[in-house]
């Protein structure tokens, strides 16, 4: 297996072939059925791609690369240009006794944390390997815990309904089975056991304790929502508390993104929908300074969870900061929602935001070009970012997208 990258013109060629142009859309944060996602397949993200008009799209599964290789494949098939990037939980212990909250709005001390740009194909060392494999392994001992758990309350309940690890997997799954695989299995089971809506209602309302469900049956996300929060979450009869040994910490996670050729990026949570933010996240120019503590120097956003207003004010603060900044839509859930980035509101994103989300995305791509090559990225050979030669990798990384889109055959 070999990076397409080796085959481009070299960087003096594509800057003398393209000129800037109107600003492509771009999508640096989807999940993919490697993890879990609202795709059934990875052909079916490049059938968007193409229809929509995205030029680049990253892959970012949580703690797996399996989805590499068939994503890169597809991606060329359609002439978009692949991000190839890892998402990671952490655990920040100080932050958790203190109860602040960073990027999970319901755990304090929980940190959700990308990479992006990561060396294709993947490697990493054995020691960190092995660190990563067993975070892994962890958290499908939890996966079978719940659904252990999940067949006891089912049989206590009398419903004729039994869950197998390993069939989820091979159904719904790639490698990963995560809560959402489980929830996704609930549903077809009544589904499958069931014709009609009040025969499957009635057994959703047996499963949920006499509570009956409140979403249509015709509601796919709402129904599987509800299945989680019913059974998996914390006070569900299938709730298993994840092992906090089993979390690395931020800095390891750091390592292993470096380690791969990554470029350390905090996922922002942002505003909810009631205008509040999580105690570290509150003060813009306070997270500004702990992100540059740690010599990060990226950020990205899921602006569809957030108000125009918010996300337009954080992100020219960080851009004028000097930061990286990304956007993506996650399609970490099953309501299947366009690629295009747009706002809470479904409000188109402004060009400004668009811009700025094209040119991160423009760096992440020329990095990638830079380290195909053996040459150095945006992470420079000391392990510290280089925002100084943005614009340099804006312009490497926009002649690279517009490459793979117009003249890539794989």
């Amino acid at each position: 297996m070999s990076n397409f990258l080796t085959t481009y013109p070299d960087r003096e060629a594509l800057r003398k072939i393209f000129t800037a142009g109107p600003i492509p859309d771009v999508n640096g944060h989807i999940h993919t059925p490697y993890s879990f996602s609202a795709f059934d397949n990875i052909p079916q993200i490049f059938e968007m791609a193409r229809l929509e008009r995205i030029m680049a799209v990253g892959i970012n599964d949580f703690f797996v690369t399996d989805g590499y290789e068939p994503f890169c494949l597809e991606a060329l098939k359609n002439n978009v240009f692949p991000l190839f990037n890892i998402e990671f939980i952490s655990l920040l212990r100080s932050e958790q006794q203190a109860g602040i909250r960073i990027n999970d709005p319901n755990n304090p001390g929980r940190c959700y944390f990308s990479g992006k740009g990561l060396d294709y194909p993947f490697s990493l060392d054995r020691h960190l390997t092995e660190k990563l494999d067993g975070v892994v392994v962890e958290s499908q001992v939890q996966v079978k815990e719940m659904i252990l758990k999940c067949n006891n309350w089912f049989k206590g309940q009398h419903a004729d309904i039994q869950l197998d690890y390993d069939t989820i997997r091979y159904r719904f799954a790639k490698e990963l089975v995560r809560e959402r695989h489980i929830a996704k299995a609930i549903r077809v089971a009544v589904f499958e056991k069931c014709t009609g809506g009040p025969a499957q209602k009635a057994l959703f309302t047996l499963l949920f304790g006499g509570k009956e469900p409140k979403s249509a049956m015709t509601d796919i996300p709402g129904l599987e929502n509800e299945i989680r929060g019913n059974l998996l979450k914390s006070g569900g009869k299938a709730f298993v508390e994840e092992d906090e040994n089993a979390f690395m910490s931020l800095d390891e996670v750091i390592q292993i993104i470096t380690s791969a050729g990554g470029i350390p990026c905090y996922p922002v949570l942002l505003d909810d929908k009631n205008g509040d933010y999580t105690e570290y996240e509150r003060d813009p120019k306070v997270l500004c300074h702990k992100l540059a503590d740690r010599n990060i120097a990226c950020v990205e956003l899921i602006p569809g969870r957030n108000e125009a207003g918010h996300l337009q004010r954080f992100v020219k603060f960080f851009h004028d900061a000097g930061f990286i900044i990304l956007m993506g839509t996650e399609h970490n859930a099953p309501e299947m929602i366009p690629l295009t980035c747009d706002t809470r509101d479904r409000k188109p994103l402004h060009d400004y935001l668009k811009r700025v989300s094209y040119e991160g995305t423009c760096v992440v791509a020329a990095h990638q070009y830079l380290r195909a090559r053996g040459q150095t990225g945006f992470i420079g050979r000391d392990g510290l970012p280089r925002p100084g030669d943005k614009d340099s990798f804006i312009e490497l990384g926009s002649a690279v997208i517009h490459y793979t889109n117009a003249h890539f055959k794989a």
